[in-house]
């Protein structure tokens, strides 16, 4: 047991100002700590209303947390791969019940990335005013959250010959869904696209019975400044295969059933019932652990996107239509 807990690190990345005192963003590390070792990064608290997803970030730490004296297949997964987890993002925004940050910039509108294509009006990300929601910032120039998340992923990770990041979120549709970049473009996909479509295809095979749709971001909108863009691009650099994933969560399905949480300010984002809240909290694990494991493993199927036609099979199905 306590070699497991050796492999625990927790550092603050950043601190922000609200009032008259600073709070922390905080990072938390488990496994294997080698430059390059394989590391799956769970996010959450980008935007301040959507509370779950910091919740749904801290019930798998949780988790993992609890099976570390015990389960000896955590632990050997731990000896060659690396689990970050940056609970919240924006914890300013989460205290003043804002999607924004303590400056009004919407986080995930604040990368210095444009869109060439156009993007949804306001949403896809405007500098009109701060007043109105999804305001990007000042032009090149990163928000304190933006600045120390990227900081810590082109640190950590991308010494790393491979990476999945997800981040969870919540506030669209009500089906879960897994998002890719790009945000920015319907007409380019990533380099990566055919690893995409592989890892869809072995969830798909492994829990057949998974609803979650695996999509690029693009299908639905496009917005400026998306900070998965701009880092899965600042990944090119490097010679790394750097996998983003966006947890949706579809919260109209937990308005659906109670309208009245409308009324609240994060009643479109937040189940407001805690039984729905724990079924959130446990719904999600499955699909978390396979990221992990694909991870840890990524040397057993990776080598197969080429081999089969994965990129050519991902165009078909995402891209020509």
């Amino acid at each position: 047991m306590e070699s497991c807990a050796s492999k625990l690190r927790s550092e603050i990345i950043a601190h922000v100002p609200l009032d008259n005192q600073l709070l922390p963003i905080h990072a938390i590390s488990i496994g294997c700590q080698d430059d390059y070792a394989p590391v799956m990064t769970f996010v959450g608290g980008v935007h301040g209303l959507e509370r779950i997803g910091t919740q749904v970030v801290l019930a798998f730490l949780e988790t993992l947390l609890g099976r570390m004296s015990w389960d000896s297949s955590l632990i050997n997964l731990l000896t060659k791969t690396r689990v970050n987890f940056i609970p919240l993002v924006n914890p300013v925004g989460m205290a003043n019940h804002w999607r924004s940050n303590g400056n009004h910039v919407d986080l995930m509108r604040n990368a210095p990335i444009d869109s060439k294509e156009k993007t949804a009006f306001l949403v896809g990300g405007q500098r009109i005013s701060k007043r109105i929601p999804w305001y990007r910032g000042t032009e090149n120039t990163m928000e304190i959250e933006s600045q120390a998340l990227c900081d810590y992923i082109q640190r950590d990770v991308f010494k790393s010959p491979f990476s999945i990041v997800l981040d969870c979120h919540s506030g669209f549709g009500i089906t879960d869904r897994l998002w890719f970049p790009y945000a920015k473009s319907q007409l380019q996909p990533i380099s990566h696209i055919g690893e995409m479509y592989h890892l869809r295809e072995l969830f798909n095979q492994s829990y057949p019975n998974q609803n979650y749709i695996f999509e690029p971001q693009a299908k639905h909108y496009l917005c400026h400044g998306d900070l998965w863009d701009y880092l899965y691009d600042e990944s090119q650099k490097h010679p790394t295969t750097f996998l983003p994933l966006t947890l949706e969560m579809g919260s109209w399905r937990w308005v659906k059933k109670n309208p009245l949480q409308l009324l609240k300010s994060l009643g479109l984002y937040h189940p407001m019932k805690p039984h729905r809240v724990k079924r959130v909290l446990r719904g999600h694990l499955i699909m978390m652990e396979f990221l992990t494991r694909a991870t840890a493993s990524y040397e057993n199927w990776l080598v197969d996107c080429q081999s089969l036609n994965m990129a050519q099979k991902a165009t078909a199905l995402w891209y020509d239509k």
